[in-house]
């Protein structure tokens, strides 16, 4: 049974969500604020949890901070942000802090419950004699999961790595946003998300010579992205 951790100071929105997650088969465990959150998850015991799900607005120590210091000590658990703020940058700044997806409040449960499963899901796409992609000074080692630019090396959440892998592996053809919610997250097609156009911009500023104007990381007009390899 995969164990979630919630954490979450909203009573009956803590209870609604734990009621429906057990619904469909988790275990489920609530942290009223960011403290008690940070604890447990500090103190769980091995196997631990497979993912957390962690509201921003949270007394004590706000979702931000339990998500800087979770990355910080090391622990890549899959973290689901939920926030009721809708702007770009508080959901940039989490991103860039180490969450792998974001919801923003009001949400439907089905939307919710498709992105967990996503996150959680867990799969063996790798060949062994493909351990090193490269192109123009990028170099993605997929066993180890890191990215280096011109031999320095540069932190991506997870969904930004798979979702440059993906990117790398359609050899320079698009790939539109349905196509990449999909294969990247796991969402169905009716799925609405800016997830995919944050996650693009993020890799741009952290692997392009000059976000503004990429050279391989390119918008294929009304249709999606692609990697252009050899820019």
């Amino acid at each position: 049974m995969r164990r979630v951790l919630l954490i979450e100071d909203n009573a009956d929105l803590a209870y609604g969500l734990r009621n429906n997650l057990e619904i469909e088969g988790y275990e489920v465990e609530v942290a009223g604020d960011g403290e008690e959150g940070l604890s447990r998850l500090r103190e769980a015991a091995d196997p631990g949890f497979d993912l957390v799900i962690l509201d921003v607005m949270l007394p004590k120590l706000d979702g931000f901070r339990v998500l800087h210091t979770t990355r910080s000590e090391g622990n890549a658990i899959p973290i689901l942000l939920l926030t009721a703020r809708g702007e770009q940058t508080d959901i940039v700044r989490g991103l860039r802090l180490g969450a792998d997806d974001y919801v923003t409040k009001p949400f439907g449960i089905l939307e919710l419950l498709a992105r967990v499963e996503a996150l959680l899901r867990r799969t063996e796409t790798d060949q062994p004699s493909e351990r090193v992609l490269t192109y123009g000074d990028i170099k993605i080692d997929l066993a180890a999961r890191t990215v280096h630019r011109a031999d320095r090396a540069i932190s991506l959440t997870p969904k930004e790595f798979d979702l440059l892998v993906t990117l790398y592996r359609r050899q320079g053809a698009a790939a539109t946003r349905i196509e990449l919610i999909q294969e990247v997250w796991g969402y169905p097609a009716s799925v609405i998300t800016r997830t995919v156009d944050t996650h693009i911009a993020e890799l741009r500023a952290k692997l392009e010579v000059d976000a503004s104007a990429p050279r391989h990381i390119l918008t294929v007009s009304r249709i999606g992205y692609r990697l252009q390899q050899d820019a």
